[in-house]
Order: structure tokens, then sequence, then C-alpha cells
């Protein structure tokens, strides 16, 4: 029988992408934080690029927004917010053409579905509270797109606001809706893969060992574990992939998208 204790810090059972990071870090520690929250600005302004080939009407899909909410599961929401204001600012100097209408709208979707998620999985770090995160993200980031749109578009395009409001169950909300479900596929396929590699790195503290009666009962405990998470990383990468698909189906075939560069 296992003794069943943690050695301190203590993680709390049931944690899912990772154990406790409130424990204090050394100033080293927190300068890897931060150099990482950069090559993660990085990484998100990059995939505006990237990503940003699905086009509907006027409005584009790009997965900054999964990159983001990365840093912020891992770091908190604060570097979530902090993420998204500066690959927004980015974006607005080097390649913007929709002005501060853009930029504002930019961050704002970006800082709702990254923060809420982010600030969920702060308090609720298992299964539970990751899927609750990324569903609130979803529907937090949409309604919060509805509204501005309503408010903002009007200035933007220089149209009445009944016209934006006709807009709302056509366009508006299955677009967001679906660039928020695809974003919350990425997030799911690639966070462990992201976690092992910083917890490998140093950068993020790995779960502290348990301790056993025997080595033949550790051995086997981390056969099972190691077996647990291969099925847990199948099973996750399968749903989102199956997401991503039927996502782009609903861009292309329900919306009437196209790809930007094949035009």
């Amino acid at each position: 029988m296992p003794i069943c204790r943690y050695l301190r810090p203590p993680c709390r059972k049931g944690d899912f992408f990772m154990s406790n990071l409130n424990h204090r870090q050394d100033p080293a520690q927190n300068i890897k934080k931060i150099v990482t929250a950069a090559l993660f600005a990085a990484i998100a302004y990059v995939a505006m690029f990237v990503t940003s080939w699905i086009k509907v009407s006027f409005l584009t899909f790009d997965a900054k927004d999964a990159i983001i909410t990365l840093a912020g599961l891992l770091f908190g929401p604060i570097y979530a917010i902090s993420i998204s204001l500066t690959v927004s600012v980015i974006e607005l100097i080097t390649v913007g053409d929709t002005g501060i209408y853009g930029f504002i709208m930019n961050f704002l979707s970006s800082a709702v579905f990254s923060g809420v998620c982010a600030l969920i999985y702060k308090y609720k770090k298992n299964i539970k509270g990751a899927i609750v995160g990324l569903i609130a993200s979803v529907l937090s980031m949409t309604a919060a797109m509805l509204l501005f749109n309503l408010f903002i578009t009007p200035i933007y395009m220089n149209v009445p606001k009944s016209v934006v409001a006709s807009m709302i169950p056509t366009l508006f909300l299955p677009f967001n809706l679906t660039k928020g479900v695809m974003n919350a596929a990425f997030v799911l396929i690639l966070y462990k893969p992201i976690s092992h590699i910083l917890k490998s790195l140093k950068i993020l503290p790995k779960k502290a060992p348990k301790i056993y009666a025997t080595k033949e009962e550790e051995l086997a405990a981390k056969k099972e574990a190691k077996l647990k998470n291969v099925k847990f990383s199948l099973v996750t990468t399968a749903i989102g992939l199956i997401t991503i698909a039927l996502c782009i189906v609903v861009f292309f075939v329900v919306l009437d998208g196209n790809i930007t560069f094949l035009k």
C-alpha cells in the first residue's frame, strides 16, 4: 500500500492540466515566466498570419486567441489579458487596416476569451474546471462580440444600428460562436504537449512525487499514470480534431466563407 502523501508544496487531488502553481517562486523563475509569456505573445502574433485564411464576409478567423488562452491557463488571467493587449497593439501598428475600431474589437475578443477561461481554471484546476472554462469562454466571447458589434460596427461601417442588428443572427452570432469553439478545440489539442515541454525546461514546476512503500508499487503506479495520460491525450486530440473539422465545414458550407490566400 502506498503511503499516499505528497511532498511539499501540496497538490490538490484532481488537478487536470498542472499542479498547484501558487507556491512562492524565486526571481529567476519569475523571469523565465515573463520571457515565456513574451514568447507566447510572439507565437500568437505569428498565428494571426498563419491561420487567418478563413474569411466570412468582412470577418476573419485566426487562432491567436487559442495561443493566448494557453498562456492564461499556464500563468493566470493577468498574463492572458496582458498578452491580448500586447498582440492587439502590435497588430494595430504593423498590419491593422481597421484602425482603432479593429484594435478595440481584437483586444476585447482575445481578452474575454482567454481571461474568462484562465480565471475559472485558476480556482478549479481539474478537468471540470477546464471544460467549464472553455465553454464559458466561448459563450462570453460570443455575447461580448454581439454587444460590441452592435455599438462599434455602425460607427466603423457608417451604417444604421438596425442594419448591424439584422446581421446578428445570420453573421455575427454563428461566426463568433464557431470561432470560439474552434479556438477551444485548439486549446484542447495543444495544452498537454506545451505544458510538458515547459515542465521539462523547468519553466513550470512539476507535480510533487508520491512516496510509495515499495519500488514495485512506485513503478506500477507510474506505468498506470503514463497509460492514463496517453489515453487522455488521444481522446482530447481526437475530439479537438473532429471539432475543428466541423467548424471548418460551418465556416464554408453554412456561412459561405472563402479562403483568402486563394483569391
